[in-house]
């Protein structure tokens, strides 16, 4: 294994060397940065360390060998994807429930890139790395519909100017708990990472957080449950699912705003990204395309019409 040699002369004085580095290495974590320790990565004076309570004091001369990343090799793989239009500069795909956009460390396959690489070979473009070839935006894992992928630069830069400017537009369906007062409506919140729960986001002020604003129709109502078009004005991490349940109607099958516990034992949100348009990157017209329902979706929207 390849190390990058990190030096560092301490300026504190009487502080553990975990807390030392990790408050000179803010990228790492505290137990990474303990296990390093332990693999006997750091040197104090010259002298290897390997317990994270030693006492670093000042003017100490500390060097960290950080071990370089490995190489991840993300493989093609032959996964049917439903592709709603394709052209030379980008699909448009449906993504089934349950399917991750992207690979992650300790989770590199059964992905929808990994479907790409296969589906595209090498027409994917390579601005975000050979992590998310052809990515320019994501879904949640158990949302499902519309995704663009690009399959050159150019594409991408264009496509993902327009969503840097909130200018593509993306509409959604879902089913929330509990009956809507108003018909329509808009919900306008700054939300960021949950300091509690770094997998949830949270409702912050506008000094700490994103703006998110959601704009809603109700389109159908039933006896506990109400059928609802969200039309996104901006695209931030969890938006509909964190703007619903702060008005008390999280989404159908959200376990994480809301509860999974329901008559349809549906498990994960009922989300749907239904519509998407924008300028094409190259005749520079709007285009627009719609992701039909999944089954499970239409299969719940059935039984609330028959009253079950």
């Amino acid at each position: 294994m390849e190390y990058t040699e990190l030096k560092f002369i301490s300026d504190i004085e009487d502080i553990r060397i975990d807390q030392y580095l990790k408050s000179v290495s803010d990228s790492l974590s505290r137990t990474y940065i303990q296990k390093l320790i332990k693999d006997g990565c750091v040197m104090i004076n010259g002298k290897n360390i390997n317990k994270s309570s030693y006492t670093v004091n000042e003017d100490d001369q500390i060097i960290l060998n950080l071990p370089n990343p490995l190489p991840l090799e993300i493989l093609p793989q032959d996964i049917p994807l439903d592709i709603i239009y394709e052209d030379n500069d980008f699909l448009i795909v449906n993504k089934p429930k349950g399917m991750v956009v992207h690979p992650a460390p300790g989770h590199l396959n059964d992905t929808m890139v990994n479907a790409l690489l296969y589906h595209c070979k090498d027409s994917l473009s390579g601005i975000n790395g050979i992590m998310r070839p052809g990515i320019v935006h994501r879904i949640d894992m158990d949302t499902t519909g519309s995704i663009i992928v690009c399959k050159n630069d150019a594409a991408h830069q264009k496509i993902a100017a327009q969503l840097k400017e909130h200018s593509i537009n993306r509409i959604y369906v879902g089913i929330v708990q509990g009956i809507i007062k108003e018909s329509e409506g808009t919900i306008d919140m700054y939300i960021a990472r949950d300091k509690n729960d770094r997998k949830k986001m949270g409702i912050t002020d506008s000094l700490h957080g994103k703006r998110a604003v959601t704009h809603y129709k109700v389109l159908e109502q039933f006896k506990e449950y109400s059928f609802v078009e969200f039309k996104l004005e901006t695209g931030r991490t969890h938006q509909i699912r964190l703007a619903m349940s702060s008005i008390h109607h999280p989404l159908l099958g959200d376990y994480v705003y809301g509860t999974d516990k329901n008559k349809f034992k549906i498990k994960g949100q009922l989300l749907h990204a239904k519509t998407i348009g924008f300028i094409h990157p190259t005749s520079n017209e709007y285009v627009e395309y719609s992701a039909k329902l999944p089954d499970e979706f239409n299969n719940v929207l059935d039984s609330l019409r028959k009253g079950v």
